[in-house]
């Protein structure tokens, strides 16, 4: 089925996140997956690198996710559009707590090394609470899923021991996110 097939099968208040997803397994696979080779000492590579492709990933998603998220909210009615907004306070709310929780950890136990799991871990959970959000608000049982495995698999990440931890991000988190966007192809195709 070709793409303006699919536009035209879905529903005119229904967000396609499938740009968004692959904007965010980029992010997840590339970004988190040299972290694990830097750090592991597999491969020598700038500081800088994994960093910038992580955030090359989380720009590119979340710009086609706004995207995705606006056009959808045209055609919605003003109780939907409501609904969205608040979920969409969630991301400046979630973030500006989890700033402060992790500025105040590593500061009370003195251990500033301890931000390097915990932005990964804790952004990748708040990302998996507001998926659960918004999945409920739009009824969208893929994204609410997806949701769910994000926030299971960060804190799970955080009893994984060195390198290791992005690598976990990297498979299970970026390889969530690609098996989203074939299934969101599906999901709309249906």
């Amino acid at each position: 089925m070709n793409a303006t097939a699919i536009r035209a099968t879905v529903t005119s208040t229904e967000v396609d996140n499938r740009a968004a997803y692959l904007g965010f397994a980029f992010g997840y696979v590339f970004g988190h997956g040299s972290a694990l080779l830097s750090r592991s000492g597999a491969v020598l590579m700038p500081s800088w690198l994994p960093i910038a492709l992580l955030a090359t990933g989380l720009v590119a998603g979340t710009v086609f996710a706004m995207a995705a998220s606006l056009r959808a909210q045209q055609a919605a009615s003003e109780a939907r559009r409501r609904a969205e907004k608040l979920v969409g306070t969630a991301w400046v709310t979630g973030f500006a707590a989890l700033a402060l929780m992790i500025t105040a950890l590593s500061t009370v136990f003195d251990k500033p090394e301890l931000q390097t799991v915990l932005w990964p871990a804790g952004s990748t959970i708040v990302v998996g609470l507001i998926y659960i959000a918004e999945g409920a608000v739009r009824g969208n049982s893929l994204h609410y899923n997806l949701g769910t495995w994000l926030m299971l698999v960060a804190a799970a990440t955080l009893f994984v021991p060195g390198a290791g931890f992005f690598g976990v991000l990297a498979v299970l988190g970026g390889g969530a996110y690609l098996v989203a966007a074939m299934l969101q192809r599906r999901r709309l195709a249906a």
